[in-house]
């Protein structure tokens, strides 16, 4: 069973039947995730039938992703998964602190020096934060803002005033285009590769403009780009084209 929940802004999401069009309205900005349910009992017969029963237990959730992946640590991952986002404050430290960012100057040595002493100092990654746990406030980034309160949660925003992108940019946000992750999450954004440059500092001088990122965080990328990631998109929902098969049409 799967269950998609959407938080709203105390006032209504649209005003007289029309979309929101202030992008600095909090009213403007939702907050959504999703989960996944299993029933508490499976009992698998020696013929290979199942028989499922008793309530049904959540198992999973996804709102950001790669945050239960990569920042979750392993044994807090079933927790995590289990709860709903209103509690997410007490996950806080996995934000502040992620291990990958400690991770990669050990990796390249001498290649993040500033993400170094970044992570030596002990300062709290307010910028990743502010990402995935509140939303980022008006006043951070030029013309953008997806702000859902001072709870601490991790949900997907997406500021409704904000249209779609004439000429959408895989690195959403990062690359300059304020339609895309992390305001929602389109098909063809390249949200590893954006996680990944977040983590290696690029966002830092968003609460820290003293800060410069080291030249190889805005290289960091998980090598898919539209040319070569094998996907078709369209222009009009679904927006992910017809899969191919694997066997005939092999990956290049």
């Amino acid at each position: 069973m799967h269950s998609i929940a959407i938080q709203v802004p105390a006032s209504d999401l649209t005003r007289n039947g029309r979309r929101p069009t202030d992008p600095a309205a909090r009213s403007s900005v939702i907050g959504v995730w999703a989960t996944a349910s299993r029933r508490k009992v499976i009992i698998r017969g020696s013929g290979g039938d199942i028989t499922e029963s008793g309530p049904w237990q959540q198992v999973s959730r996804l709102a950001n992703p790669l945050v239960n992946e990569v920042l979750i640590p392993m044994g807090k991952k079933d927790d995590w998964n289990s709860r709903s986002p209103f509690g997410d404050a007490v996950f806080d430290s996995y934000v502040e602190h992620p291990e990958l960012s400690n991770l990669l100057p050990a990796l390249y040595p001498g290649v993040f020096p500033h993400l170094a002493r970044l992570d030596a100092s002990g300062k709290p990654r307010a910028d990743l934060l502010a990402i995935l746990h509140t939303g980022i406030p008006t006043g951070i980034i030029p013309g953008f803002q997806n702000y859902t309160g001072p709870r601490h949660a991790d949900l997907l925003r997406l500021n409704m005033a904000i249209p779609p992108s004439r000429h959408p940019d895989i690195l959403g946000v990062i690359g300059g285009d304020l339609a895309g992750f992390p305001n929602g999450r389109r098909v063809q954004d390249d949200v590893v590769t954006i996680e990944l440059r977040a983590l290696a500092g690029i966002t830092y001088p968003l609460i820290d403009p003293n800060y410069k990122p080291d030249a190889a965080a805005s290289k960091v990328t998980d090598g898919l780009t539209p040319a070569n990631s094998g996907v078709h998109y369209l222009d009009r929902f679904p927006f992910l084209g017809e899969p191919h098969s694997g066997f005939y049409t092999p990956s290049k």
